[in-house]
């Protein structure tokens, strides 16, 4: 059945409780390959190396309070094996907690009909409290491309545009490399999706293996972010946005090329691909 503008625009996605500490935020910075170099202690702060001293990783949002793959519903009128994950934004308001208890609201916030065979846009947003005293911890943004449900009749914009990169040389490089078993540990953020997994649903999907999460690729990015931008100081990174364009393979190093305001992209170097362009971020603002 073709999708309803006006329940897509109201459906109830229920509110994810959800407790975390070390471990969790251990295996998030882990799982997006911080701490593969033994000697360096700032990323070790991160991967739970330092009891004394554990940091968050800013990306870990994406995976908090997440409301698992909702659009999957029949009742959503969405053709689910066709979503693809098209943007991402993450803004953090406050620092994040190495353990805390979180409730996170996630609502659609907008819907572009591109047309009968050219799929849909839907927008929506995440916005994750603190239970101790309700404080907004972060909103994540996000853009599905429903690639099976364009012409149903609902609005052709607005559209939203996205950011430009600037023509000169990047300011700094980043290479992350990604590991041949990264997927098996991303996915234990709670994104079990087979085609991560499983070699034959990925041969089924059009590839030879089994391809890296997106929000594991954002997850580097952010990484590299952090490290050139930051240096290594969670509380200096304000917001990250950034469009995917290409699939990821574990084990192809990532390289993020960043300016000095702000834009970047990421490439899969063995491959000469760009995996996630259009990239903005900012720093946070003091209090």
């Amino acid at each position: 059945m073709p999708i309803d503008q006006d329940h897509l625009m109201n459906f109830d996605i229920p509110e994810i409780r959800q407790s975390y500490g070390p471990a969790e935020v251990a295996l998030y910075a882990l799982s997006v390959g911080m701490g593969q170099d033994p000697r360096d202690l700032r990323q070790l702060a991160y991967a739970g190396g330092l009891a004394r001293d554990l940091r968050v990783m800013p990306a870990i949002v994406n995976v908090l309070g997440h409301p698992g793959f909702w659009l999957s519903r029949p009742e959503t009128g969405v053709d689910a094996l066709k979503v693809v994950h098209g943007e991402q934004r993450i803004t953090l308001h406050r620092s994040i907690p190495p353990q805390a208890t979180i409730r996170a609201k996630t609502r659609v916030t907008g819907l572009v009909d591109k047309g009968k065979g050219r799929g849909a846009l839907m927008y929506y947003e995440k916005q994750i409290r603190d239970t101790a005293d309700d404080a907004l911890l972060a909103t994540c943004t996000g853009t599905s491309f429903l690639r099976g449900d364009g012409g149903y009749g609902g609005p052709s914009g607005p559209v939203r545009t996205p950011h430009p990169l600037p023509e000169t040389t990047p300011d700094h490089v980043f290479d992350t490399p990604t590991r041949p078993e990264q997927a098996l540990y991303y996915r234990w953020n709670g994104d079990p999706n087979p085609l991560h997994l499983d070699p034959r649903v990925a041969a089924r999907a059009g590839f030879d293996r089994p391809i890296l999460h997106g929000m594991c690729s954002f997850g580097c990015a952010a990484h590299a972010l952090l490290a050139v931008l930051c240096d290594y100081d969670a509380d200096r990174f304000g917001s990250m946005a950034g469009r995917f364009t290409a699939h990821v393979y574990p084990g192809e190093t990532l390289r993020t090329e960043i300016w000095g305001d702000g834009s970047f992209r990421t490439r899969a170097v063995e491959r000469d691909q760009i995996v996630i362009g259009n990239g903005l971020f900012r720093h946070r603002e003091a209090p």
